[in-house]
């Protein structure tokens, strides 16, 4: 297959150039960047020294030229680029019949109307999140092979729904009961631009944007429940912990919870249930997502971490398995150790 990466320079990008350069079923791989970059022209080497010898491709431009000349030539193209961008220039892919998986937020809120609020820009193809599916993996797969635009969860929502879905599918929770995440992630989900706020010379623990995130109504959404959800921003690269915790109704015991979730990630290979409680190291560097909980039946109370990689499971891996999804491969295909898992 043919494949383009627009908004190759960034974090997530390279991660996904490089999955996509032992993909066993790319033979093509088409490099891009906006037209103003800074990175335009030089090999992807250049900025990522260690994939000197494994991808030397350039970092091409692009512009609706590109696109008139490519678009012919590419089935599928991947959006590692800011919201308004992908949502700018993801229905001309659409139109030409090439799938779309988009790693921005620009396609993950059903409601058009949440835009302005929570991304700062009025959608333009309304359209399109209509066709749109949500691209949890675990949970989407005959939708994600049915469409051609997914909208890959973000890194937050990826951890806290992976908490929630088998509890809340299940019906245990209480209902309208208070659901609380808190979520802590790494420097590298802000993106590659240098910035004072994430630099580790300034930054120490701290909470940001308390009940206006973004990723707030995205995971109530795909939860089907109002959920609060609490970031945290922390000195270390890479990485992000959830931790749910909500109330259960008065008649749910343990073995009822702990059915829930071995009975969802049972077939899953890439959420692993864990022993104890994860830690960042369990899953940095891997397409993982590592889950284990708690619960208290005398207080109705479950607490639930997930422990994931914010820039694999919580953007790039994940994107890949849904792209094998979509053409129908295995999912974890070029996600493990060997280029044939």
């Amino acid at each position: 297959m043919k494949v383009a990466i627009i908004g190759a320079s960034g974090y997530a990008g390279a991660e996904l150039v490089k999955i996509l350069t032992k993909h066993p079923q790319v033979d093509v791989l088409q490099l891009l960047v906006s037209e103003n970059s800074a990175s335009a022209d030089l090999e992807f080497s250049e900025l990522y020294p260690a994939m000197q010898g494994v991808c030397d491709l350039p970092l091409q431009a692009f512009s609706a030229a590109w696109l008139k000349d490519h678009q012919s030539e590419i089935d599928a193209v991947f959006f590692a680029t800011p919201h308004e961008y992908s949502q700018q220039w993801a229905n001309a892919f659409v139109d030409a019949g090439v799938k779309v998986f988009d790693l921005s937020g620009a396609f993950r809120l059903q409601d058009a109307d949440d835009y302005p609020k929570y991304y700062g820009f009025a959608h333009q193809h309304t359209d399109l999140l209509q066709q749109a599916v949500y691209g949890l993996a675990e949970f989407n797969q005959q939708a994600i092979a049915e469409t051609h635009i997914v909208a890959v969860p973000g890194c937050y929502p990826t951890a806290s729904l992976l908490s929630l879905k088998p509890i809340i599918d299940a019906g245990l929770q209480q209902k309208d009961g208070l659901i609380v995440v808190n979520g802590i992630s790494g420097v590298s989900g802000a993106g590659r631009k240098a910035s004072l706020a994430t630099s580790f010379n300034e930054l120490s623990l701290k909470a940001y944007n308390i009940l206006q995130h973004r990723h707030q109504p995205e995971i109530s959404q795909e939860a089907g429940a109002q959920v609060i959800f609490n970031p945290h921003i922390a000195p270390f690269k890479r990485g992000l912990m959830a931790t749910v915790t909500l109330n259960l109704q008065d008649t749910v015991t343990k073995q009822q919870v702990d059915m829930a979730f071995e009975q969802c990630y049972q077939h899953t290979p890439l959420v692993r249930i864990s022993k104890s409680w994860p830690q960042i190291d369990d899953v940095a560097n891997t397409p993982f997502a590592n889950i284990y909980w708690q619960y208290d039946e005398s207080l109705h109370v479950l607490v639930v971490s997930c422990a994931i990689d914010n820039l694999l499971k919580g953007a790039a891996s994940q994107a890949v398995q849904c792209f094998n999804i979509s053409f129908g491969l295995q999912p974890t295909l070029a996600l493990l150790g060997g280029q044939h898992d």
